[in-house]
């Protein structure tokens, strides 16, 4: 694993906009990096982030099968009562998930280390799946990589793939849905459209502000129109706390992801896999936390955070770093093992599972270990001796 510098496309901004990357840049700040890319050979994406990504994703799923059982695990993991049985009912019946992202240490040596799963609202989607391969493709038509240089990336077929397996457990209508304030939340709600499409799926689109409650209790759309499936980029802990949270059970409405994703979109699951895989290459040691001080070489998370938010870190040598944010509530602990440094960026893996398929990988850096909203997304490429990796197979 490398990180090599290399000149932008002086026209890349102009193709990002050709594609409908409009959150390339984020508030004047470049999000969408290409100064330089991530080197990767073959056995080392096979062997370190596919296959364990796999397994860690099968792990994931025997812990949600009991957990959605377990009122006492539900308990440890802070599932609001009110939506408990809403989690199991939706488990017991195995309603249809799509996708999720693991997020990953690794430097290139040994086993990467799980950080977390992020399997309710993922983001970094359409760069990974799209943009990235975009550029892969123009860089070799250039010369500037070599001709059998590849990316561990069949994300976009198997998002296709995936809906064209669960199109027939989506009750139509199927709307898809995001604050209408974030460019990038829309972005990638339009992306998984596009996707649904691609896979025969004729869908709407709706802001998440703009969905409404009629007398019967059902969600709608304009006109009245009743949303009998809804993929939203909004997290399943809010959607419970909301005020409109008790209306779900009775509402006939379909969730993408489902209520179970709650259940592994909560970093609880740390813990709870060391309890169940203690000493597992992948896993870090981790804990509920007591509220106790915080001893070197560890780092406290908040169940629910996400971006980098509330998190704590106590570094070996006694110096902290500690990330604000608008998290609170229950937390855990997890050994510290910091993210490898290239040329002062800290890179993190995101290791894309869709369905139940490992099948792709994103990499966001940031100038702080703690991998912040303000990261930015790198391309990766597997540059060896030219053997090409399976795709996805159909």
């Amino acid at each position: 694993m490398r990180r090599v510098a290399i000149e932008e496309r002086p026209d890349w901004r102009q193709r990002a906009a050709d594609c409908g990357f409009a959150f390339h840049t984020i508030e004047g700040e470049r999000y969408w990096d290409e100064r330089a890319y991530y080197a990767f050979d073959l056995r080392q994406v096979e062997d370190d982030i596919e296959d364990p990504s796999a397994e860690l994703h099968a792990m994931a799923m025997e812990l949600a099968a009991e957990a959605a059982g377990s009122q006492e695990l539900m308990e440890r993991l802070a599932i609001p009562p009110d939506a408990r049985d809403q989690v199991a009912d939706s488990w017991r019946r195995r309603d249809p998930h799509l996708y999720g992202r693991i997020d990953l240490a690794y430097d290139g040596h040994g086993p990467a280390k799980l950080y977390e799963y992020n399997y309710d609202t993922p983001t970094s989607l359409f760069e990974a799946a799209f943009f990235q391969w975009d550029w892969l493709e123009r860089q070799r038509e250039s010369g500037v990589l070599p001709g059998g240089a590849d990316q561990f990336n069949s994300i976009h077929e198997a998002l296709v793939a995936r809906f064209v397996a669960i199109a027939g457990q989506l009750p139509a209508p199927l709307y898809f849905s995001a604050s209408g304030d974030s460019a990038e939340d829309q972005g990638t709600v339009d992306y998984l459209r596009d996707c649904a499409a691609q896979a025969g799926i004729e869908s709407g689109t709706i802001a998440l502000e703009s969905i409404g409650l009629s007398a019967d209790g059902r969600f709608t759309a304009g006109d009245d129109v009743v949303i009998a499936s809804l993929f939203k980029l909004y997290p399943l802990e809010d959607l419970f706390a909301d005020a409109f949270a008790s209306a779900l059970p009775g509402s006939g409405l379909r969730l993408l992801e489902p209520p179970w994703k709650l259940l592994l979109s909560n970093k609880g699951v740390l813990p709870l896999l060391w309890e169940r895989h203690r000493g597992h290459p992948n896993l870090l040691p981790a804990e509920f936390d007591a509220g106790s001080e915080l001893p070197p070489g560890w780092v406290r998370k908040p169940l629910f955070s996400r971006e980098g938010a509330n998190i704590e870190m106590h570094l070996h040598d006694g110096d902290r770093i500690e990330q604000p944010g608008p998290y609170a509530g229950p937390a855990i602990r997890q050994a510290l093992h910091l993210l490898p440094t290239f040329d002062g960026a800290w890179p993190l893996v995101g290791s894309w599972v869709v369905g139940d398929v490992a099948c792709g990988m994103g990499i966001r850096e940031d100038a702080s270990p703690i991998t912040r909203d303000t990261a930015r997304f790198v391309p990766h490429a597997i540059v060896d001796d030219g053997r090409r990796r399976m795709v996805l197979e159909a």
